[in-house]
């Protein structure tokens, strides 16, 4: 069969008994490279023009990003012209530095110098492949052959760089497919490539370790990078930078990992495009420290114009599900969710830490708005039901309705076969419960209170169809109850009854809720008026009145 696991080999981890990264914990956030304007635009069907780079590298900088790798110039000519635009038109403000990607080849790194003349500071990238399967199959060349390309590399880096003293310079090396590297040797790599450089003696070095293939699970990283950091020379005068890819899917914890293990920057792109299955996204980690209470030192509060920035210069949808940006992230159908969400977020208060079930974060902070959180089709319950009302409505549901509301907007839910909007859900809530049955109308009442009980008198309905109900009880509920059970030989038994006022003061309107047995047959109904006991009132006569009305049109249809 095609599909057959016997021709792979399983990655071979490193023999590390002196771990220490696994007890560590991410306290600030690492130094950001932003690389989607080279690795996330090399990655493109369709590769960004001038005016999406422009786009793209203003968002990076809008979102705090002072690091930016524009490109691979000596490679490209719209890179190149792209790089000139920004440098020669004072585009890269004072506190950002611009990166270059090139191979360690001469003609290639001349090209980058050209191309980043009169830039007050740069990073210059230089890569080549040290990994056994380059080296053998693709190259051809032995471990010295590989060394030697790095060093001269280098070389040609610092003496371009000598010729341009007005730019402050950094020099940046990656042993590319380091994790298909051996260990031993590409740390001999990296440590000549310094001894050229000499970051001791004050030349800025970044020495960047990329899983340029992710091929193995995140904590052999962290144990290739805490190896790297404990052996390399001049650790404590270079910045260890990862740039981690998602083959496994595992790149951001790739990433946190490798933090944790002791490198001090990170490369990625906004939402994570890239090659093959993308590059470490820079939003899910930085959100992740967010979440965290870290301080990401990003600005990604308006996630909706980043996404929308990002999408028309990829020309790449987001996944409505992606991590933090996704446009359904913080959205709950499920009922049970929904239920959760809606309680923690009537028990919290405003000054405590978020802690909201379902919820990593508050939705707000990334400038979503609540209502995008609990929304309703047929999975939803009555938490998630009971949550729209209240918080676009101000109704306030008694439980035992929830219930009874719930199974007929999920009807609505099944019968149309998607979501159902607030405005529908009242709507619902309005005909069902609201709507009162013609003749059921109270107009007017008084209620006259002795040590004995309640006797209520109450007129229905308007002009010449008023009827006045008399009764006797213990409550204004029960005596209405028996005066209707009187006139219309009917055996009413109150079940639940809630009333609450919908706002503050005198003149706010109140909402009652009723479950009664007419005749053995339960009715729920609701009512709004100016108090709770008209509301009350109201809401009784709007049950019978709905099973009057329905038994009536049953006769009908008999006859």
């Amino acid at each position: 069969m095609s599909f057959d696991h016997r021709k792979y080999r399983p990655f071979t981890p490193i023999s590390k008994k002196d771990r220490r990264w696994p007890d560590q914990q991410i306290l600030k956030a690492p130094q950001w490279c932003a690389v989607d304007l080279r690795d996330g635009n090399q990655a493109l069907v369709k590769p960004m023009n001038v005016h999406q780079k422009q786009r793209m590298f203003d968002l990076l900088v809008a979102c705090g990003f002072k690091q930016i790798e524009i490109g691979f110039p000596a490679a490209s000519q719209p890179d190149f012209e792209f790089c000139r635009k920004l440098i020669e038109e004072k585009r890269i403000p004072d506190d950002v530095t611009v990166q270059v990607l090139t191979q360690a080849r001469p003609g290639l790194i001349a090209r980058s110098y050209e191309a980043l003349k009169g830039a007050p500071r740069a990073i210059v990238h230089v890569y080549n492949s040290t990994s056994t399967v380059q080296r053998e199959q693709v190259f051809g060349l032995d471990k010295e052959g590989v060394k030697n390309i790095a060093v001269k590399g280098a070389e040609l880096v610092k003496q371009h760089a000598e010729k341009h003293p007005e730019t402050e310079w950094t020099f940046q090396y990656s042993p590319e497919s380091f994790t298909g590297t051996e260990l031993d040797y590409a740390l001999e790599v990296i440590d000549a490539v310094n001894h050229v450089w000499r970051p001791d003696l004050g030349q800025p070095v970044v020495i960047n370790l990329p899983a340029t293939v992710e091929m193995a699970t995140p904590n052999v990283y962290a144990d290739q990078i805490e190896w790297i950091c404990d052996n390399m020379q001049f650790r404590e005068h270079v910045i260890v930078s990862l740039h981690t890819h998602n083959d496994r899917g595992c790149g951001v914890a790739a990433a946190e990992l490798g933090v944790m293990a002791g490198a001090d920057r990170i490369e990625g792109t906004l939402l994570g495009n890239g090659e093959r299955t993308g590059n470490m996204d820079l939003v899910t980690m930085a959100m992740n420290l967010y979440s965290q209470g870290i301080d990401p030192e990003l600005d990604l509060s308006d996630i909706k114009a980043i996404v929308n920035t990002v999408e028309a210069c990829t020309e790449i949808s987001t996944h409505p599900r992606h991590p933090y940006a996704g446009e359904l992230v913080f959205t709950a159908f499920s009922g049970s969710h929904q239920d959760a969400i809606r309680k923690c977020w009537n028990y919290r208060d405003e000054e405590d830490a978020w802690d909201v079930a379902y919820l990593p974060i508050d939705p707000f902070d990334l400038g979503r708005r609540y209502e995008e959180v609990v929304r309703i089709n047929s999975q939803s319950g009555k938490g998630g039901v009971a949550h729209i009302l209240e918080r676009d409505y101000n109704i306030n549901l008694p439980r035992w309705m929830q219930i009874d509301f719930s199974k007929i907007v999920q009807k609505e839910a099944e019968d149309t076969g998607g979501e159902i909007d607030s405005h529908s859900i009242h709507k619902l809530f309005e005909t069902e419960y609201l709507n009162i049955p013609k003749g059921w109308n109270l107009n007017a009442y008084d209620l006259h209170k002795t040590s004995e009980g309640v006797q209520a008198q109450v007129d229905i309905g308007e002009g010449n169809t008023v009827v006045s109900l008399r009764g006797f009880s213990q409550g204004a509920v029960e005596a209405l109850a028996e005066a209707i059970n009187a006139r219309y030989q009917l055996t009413i038994k109150v079940d639940a009854y809630d009333e609450f006022s919908l706002g503050e003061g005198t003149t706010a309107n109140a909402l009652a809720c009723i479950q009664v047995e007419v005749n053995g047959e339960l009715i729920t109904s609701a009512a709004l008026a100016e108090d709770t006991t008209t509301a009350t009132l109201q809401a009784l006569l709007s049950a019978v009145g709905r099973r009057q009305a329905a038994h009536e049109s049953h006769i009908q249809e008999v006859i």
